[in-house]
Formats: C-alpha cells, structure tokens, sequence
C-alpha cells in the first residue's frame, strides 16, 4: 500500500513528499496485524515555517538584559522556558547526575534559562545522562527510575507542553492516567460505574512496560502527530540517553524504553499505548469497555466466555508490539452482587490504590444488599500506617500538640482527599492507629497523666471537645477512632 504525502510551501505552490511505504510498524498502530517486512524511515525531513516568539528578556548575573528571540531557528520562546521552569519547580524532585537541585539551579536562574533557551532554540541542545535511583515495589522487588537533571526536565516539559494539546485530540476517553483535566479519580468512578453494568473484570499489568516500550514504534506513532523535524531529533536523544548506574556504570539503551522519572515519559507511553491498545481495542472488540490508567488496564466483560476470549486476543496483540502481561498480576474477576451468584473464586481486584469487591450497603427501601464498589485497599492502608509509625511523634514530647497537627495536617489532607472519595468510613483503621500515638504522645508529655492510658484516653476526649477541628481528620468525625 502506497501512502503519497503533499505539503503548501510559504508560495503557495503545492510540493509533493517522497511516497513512504507501508511498514509492518504502520500496520500494527492502525490496529492491524503485520502484512510486511518493509521499513520506511524513522525520520521525514520537512520544512517548516518558524513560528512568531514572544519576548522574555532573562537577566543574567551581570544584570545584562538579552532581547530578540525572533533571530533564532526553532520556535521556542524564553517565555515558555520560563513557564516550563515553575511547573517542574512546583513538581518537585530530586537532583540529576549534576547532584544540582532545583534550589541550586535557581540561585542563578537568568543564566541557566538562558542557556537552555539558546540551545533548545538552536537545535544545540542535548540532554545529560540519567542518574539511576532504585526504590522499592509492592512485591518486594527493586524499580529503577532514571532520573534527570532540572534543565533536562525543564527541557522535557517545555516540548511536552508544545506538543500536548495535539495529543489530546487523538487520545481515547476511556484512557485516564497523566492527562490534563483528568484524574483517578473520574477511572475510578468509571470502573465502579462499569462493574454495576457488567459482571467480569479483567484487571491487567504489562510487564515492564516502561522497561520494554519500543522505540522503533514509539517513534512510527510520533510521526503521525508531530511533524517537525526537531522535535522528534530531541525526543530521540532522551529516549537514547544513558543511565549512571548506582555501582557506577554507564548503561546505554537498547532501542527499547523510557525512563521512569522523566517529565516527557508518561505522555509517551500514553501515546504508545494510545495505538498498541486503544485504538486496536476499538477496531477489534467494538462495544467492550475498558479504563485505562497509564499501563494499569481494567476491561469490563460480559461473561466468562468473553472474558477468555478477549484475554487471549489482547496477549497476541501485545505480543505484535513487544510486550507481555505480568501473569501473576494479571487476573479475572466475577463482580458478585446480589443478584448475580457464580462458584469463580476470585471476587475482587484492585485498582489505584482502591480495592473492588463485594460490600453490604443500605438499599433505598431500608433492606441490606450485596452491592460491588471500592474503598481504600489493605496495602494503602498498611503503607499510611507504616508512614504514621515511622515518625515516632508519641516522642516527640518537647513539641506541642498545635505543632504537630501542623505537621500532620497536609498529610491527612492528602489521605482524605484521595482514599475518602469513596467509602470514607474505611479510613477508620488509619486514624484510629495516628489517635492512639496521640495518646501515648500525651502520657509521655505530662507527667500528671502517670503515663496512665486510660488517664491519656479522657484528656484526649476533653481535648477535642475543645478544640474539633485541630486536626482535619476531626473536623470530619474521626476523633474517637
């Protein structure tokens, strides 16, 4: 199949593109199976048109004030450099292979964005090398993240925000995870929402998905959205950036992979994911529904039939685009409800932090039901419990109790806000645990409570009837947990 390509040049005049051919990576992101072995080029060499700049004069330390960025190539602005800094500032993080932190790098801030506004503008720029932190995962098991310097993320964020709002006219609804005006949140309710429809879930992991994501066709999927020559130059070079491993040595990668820290991945893999899966789920399964969250996937089935089927249909289809399911993670769920019944064991999965499972609730008439939604999962829970114990703050006794609800209350905000959307009552266990430290907190400050705990229980109970709404969580009735 020929694919002939046409552009307007700045006369008017219609240029005709060399004719690419139809590869075998073409054919899986429209969704199709492989129907040749031939390649066209990673790169199409274009023209195009610089775009007008705004002005944001940067001063540097010589209190120099530099102007024009209209002489410049790339249509990059020292106002969207500037704007790219604050949101990685905002974001946080940790330091790059330069150990500089965000702190350091803004003590000279007019030189430094001036120096990667020249280069990104000039086609200059080219990002350092990763620095690698290993940190733990729920099995146990060590995840390695590539971490880059803050000009690196700066520069990432300056071409994500140039480029994003193309992606988001092409993403399906049904994908949730890193999107603008989207949050877990909204995947969440639409699971619950699904799992009242629909009586079989398949909850899926890709294994080593940000590990194993191919470039070969990352890079096809690109190509169909952005046009310009050196955007994809520079999203080529950190995909290709290497990493400085903990003991030391420097790993290069292997036409595979984006790193797990970086400011641009997470809009990548939702673009790889938006051809590998999506697209192809809507060709191939038309009508089933499904929410997906990065690469933690939920597909809503039927039957047990069904289920099978789509399972073993979505294993091939990963396996054409390099990837495979996590076996051990990877499950099939009956949403048992009251009425509906079935002998299949496994009734519930989780989902962002939120386990869905059967739950008795209060029908309208009065009568109990045997109803399926979500709360807080058994391992969020032991992760805010295994944070509240590590502060040890019942020693803290030369501090008082306003102290530590200032402390704490951005915490408890955070908690509540996220796991108190749905079935608030299960966050119960948590603050119990940080009510009682606030107990044992008081028999060790005051001496006249004779390190009594039932003595700490009533001055805690007197304590909070005159001051409710001290902590956040007793402003919304866990003060006796």
């Amino acid at each position: 199949m020929e694919l002939g390509k046409s552009s307007i040049n700045e006369k008017g005049k219609m240029q005709v593109r060399e004719t690419l051919t139809r590869s075998k990576t073409n054919a899986i992101l429209d969704g199709g199976h492989i129907c040749s072995s031939d390649e066209d080029s990673v790169m199409e060499l274009e023209r195009r048109d610089v775009g007008e700049q705004l002005e944001l004069p940067f001063t540097t330390c010589e209190s120099r004030r530099i102007k024009g960025d209209s002489a410049r190539r790339l249509p990059i602005s020292k106002k969207e450099v500037y704007e790219a800094f604050k949101k990685v500032k905002r974001n946080g993080g940790s330091y790059g292979i330069d150990f500089q932190s965000i702190e350091a790098y803004e003590e000279d801030l007019g030189n430094n964005l001036y120096i990667l506004w020249n280069r990104l503008s000039s086609g200059s720029y080219f990002p350092s090398p990763l620095r690698e932190k290993q940190i733990p995962k729920k099995d146990g098991k060590m995840r390695s993240l590539g971490i880059p310097t803050v000009t690196d993320r700066i520069a990432q964020q300056v071409i994500k925000d140039y480029i994003e709002p193309r992606f988001e006219e092409i993403f399906d609804d049904r994908s949730y995870g890193y999107r603008p005006k989207r949050s877990a949140h909204e995947a969440l309710q639409k699971v619950r929402e699904n799992t009242w429809k629909q009586d079989w879930v398949l909850d899926m992991d890709i294994k080593s998905f940000f590990d194993e994501m191919s470039h070969e066709l990352l890079l096809k999927g690109l190509e169909r959205i952005v046009s310009e020559n050196w955007i994809k130059q520079y999203i080529i070079r950190w995909l290709e950036s290497a990493m400085l491993l903990e003991n030391g040595e420097l790993k290069q990668k292997e036409g595979k992979g984006t790193p797990q820290g970086g400011v641009i991945s997470p809009l990548l893999a939702n673009l790889f994911l938006h051809y590998a899966f999506d697209k192809w789920m809507e060709k191939e399964h038309v009508g089933v529904r499904f929410v997906r969250y990065a690469d933690d996937i939920i597909v809503h089935c039927e039957h047990k039939a069904e289920a099978d089927y789509v399972l073993k249909s979505i294993k091939a289809r990963l396996q054409e685009c390099g990837l495979e399911l996590n076996e051990r993670k990877t499950q099939c769920v009956f949403c048992k409800k009251d009425n509906k019944r079935s002998s299949f064991k496994q009734v519930s999965f989780d989902f962002l932090g939120y386990t869905f499972q059967p739950r008795s609730n209060r029908a309208k008439t009065g009568q109990m039901r045997l109803g399926y939604d979500c709360a807080i999962s058994k391992s969020s829970q032991s992760k805010i419990a295994k944070q509240i114990r590590s502060y040890g703050f019942h020693k803290w006794t030369n501090r008082r109790i306003e102290e530590i609800a200032d402390f704490f209350n951005p915490m408890i905000r955070g908690w509540l806000n996220y796991f108190g959307k749905f079935c608030k009552r299960k966050l119960g266990r948590i603050f119990k645990i940080f009510n009682k430290r606030l107990k044992n907190w008081a028999r060790n400050r005051y001496k006249r409570l004779k390190k009594s705990y039932i003595k700490a229980c009533k001055w805690l109970d007197d304590f909070q009837k005159l001051h409710p709404d001290l902590f956040v969580h007793w402003r919304v009735g866990f003060q006796n947990s």
